[in-house]
C-alpha cells in the first residue's frame, strides 16, 4: 500500500496571496512607527526616552511574516489536504465475449449452443468471488454489454437477456470482439487482462491475424472455448420467437453448420490461453476456472481520502511555537512591533 499526499484543492493556495498583504502592513507599520518616534524627538534623545531595542525585536517583523505562513498552511490543508492510497490486489480481468451469429442458434448441442455458451458464463461466475467481469458480445460487429464489474447478479441478468438477434449484422469478427474487449481493458495492467471467446468458430470473416497481433499489442490473454459438433446441425430460422423453418442456400439445400476449431485453437495459443471443448458443461466450467487462477495478477488501484490523515496540526504548532517566542522576547510582552 502506497501512500501520496498532497494539497488537494489547488484553489485553496490562493490564501497565500494574503501573505504579501500582511507584510505590506507589518513594514508600513513598523515604518509609521520609525516617524512617530521622530516625530516625538529628536535620534540623540530615542535611547534616553525610549526602551533599547533588541536584536530580537528586529526580527520581529520576519517572524510575523513566517508565523502567518504556517497558519496559512495549516488553513489550506485543514480544508483540501487529501490522502491517495494506492491498493494492489490479486485479483482477475476477465471480459466474456460471446458469439452471437446465426449459426449459434444450432442445437447440435441442447438446448442450443447459445444456450450453452450462455450457461458456461452463468456456472463460471458462480464460481468466482472478487474477480471483475465483462460482457462482449459479437457477429459481424461487436458491443459491450456489461464493462468490468464484480456485479455477477447484473451479468447474468444481462446474459439471460442476450439472442442472436442482438446484433443485425451477421458474420463471426474476430476482430471486431477484440478491438472492443481492449477498450474496456482500459488502464489495466498487460499482465491481469483475461478474454474468453466463446464461438463455434463458423463464418470466420478473415481477421484472425490481426485480432491476434491486436491481442498481444495489447497484453491481453485470449481463451476460447468451442461450442457445437463436427457433425454439426441446421440453423434454425426465427420471426418473433416462431421457428419458421431452416437456413438454406442459393440452391435451397439446408445449411448445416458445423464446429470450426482452427481459428479457435490459433487465436489461444497465439496469445498465450488455451483451447477448450465447451460440449460437456461441468468440464469446460472446472478448465475455465482453473486457467483463470493462473492468469491472475496484481491490479493496483488509487484511492483518494478527503479525511484521512492531514497535517495541519504540524503546521499550527510550528506557527504557534513563532507567535509565542514574539511574544515571550517581547519586553513589553504582547504581540506589538
Amino acid at each position: 500500500m502506497l501512500m501520496n499526499w498532497s494539497l488537494g484543492n489547488y484553489w485553496y493556495l490562493l490564501l497565500l496571496l494574503l501573505l504579501p498583504v500582511i507584510g505590506y502592513f507589518i513594514i508600513h507599520y513598523v515604518r509609521w512607527k520609525s516617524k512617530r518616534r521622530n516625530i516625538f524627538a529628536e535620534d540623540r534623545f530615542q535611547n534616553v526616552l525610549f526602551e533599547k531595542t533588541s536584536w530580537f525585536a528586529k526580527i520581529f517583523p520576519i517572524l510575523y511574516l513566517f508565523g502567518f505562513l504556517f497558519l496559512i498552511f495549516a488553513i489550506i490543508d485543514l480544508l483540501g489536504g487529501k490522502e491517495e492510497i494506492s491498493v494492489t490486489q490479486n485479483v482477475s480481468n476477465t471480459i466474456f465475449v460471446l458469439d452471437v451469429s446465426n449459426s449459434m442458434n444450432a442445437q447440435d448441442i441442447q438446448p442450443s449452443r447459445l444456450d450453452e455458451a450462455k450457461n458456461i458464463i452463468i456456472n463460471s461466475l458462480q464460481k468466482m468471488t472478487n474477480d471483475r467481469v465483462g460482457i462482449v458480445v459479437f457477429a459481424g460487429d461487436a458491443y459491450s454489454v456489461m464493462p468490468l464489474s464484480t456485479d455477477y447478479s447484473a451479468a447474468e441478468t444481462y446474459l439471460s437477456g442476450i439472442e442472436t438477434s442482438v446484433i443485425q449484422n451477421q458474420g463471426t469478427d474476430f476482430l471486431k470482439a477484440i478491438e472492443v474487449a481492449a477498450q474496456k481493458f482500459k488502464n489495466i495492467n498487460k499482465g491481469a487482462k483475461n478474454v474468453v471467446l466463446i464461438s463455434d468458430g463458423e463464418d470466420n470473416e478473415g481477421h484472425e491475424e490481426e485480432a491476434i497481433d491486436l491481442a498481444k499489442q495489447q497484453g491481453i490473454k485470449v481463451t476460447t472455448i468451442g461450442v457445437g459438433t463436427e457433425e454439426g446441425a441446421p440453423i434454425p430460422e426465427y420471426y418473433y420467437g416462431q421457428l419458421m423453418g431452416y437456413k438454406s442456400d442459393m440452391y435451397g439445400e439446408t445449411v448445416v453448420s458445423k464446429l470450426q476449431t482452427k481459428a479457435l485453437t490459433n487465436i489461444a495459443s497465439s496469445t498465450g490461453g488455451n483451447y477448450f471443448s465447451g460440449n460437456n458443461l461441468e468440464e469446460a466450467i472446472n478448465q475455465l476456472i482453473a486457467n483463470l487462477e493462473k492468469s491472475t495478477a496484481s491490479s493496483s488501484t488509487t484511492i483518494s481520502s478527503q479525511s484521512s490523515i492531514h497535517y495541519y496540526q504540524y503546521f499550527l504548532a510550528v506557527s504557534v511555537l513563532l507567535f509565542f517566542l514574539i511574544y515571550l522576547f517581547n519586553p513589553k510582552k504582547d504581540f506589538n512591533l
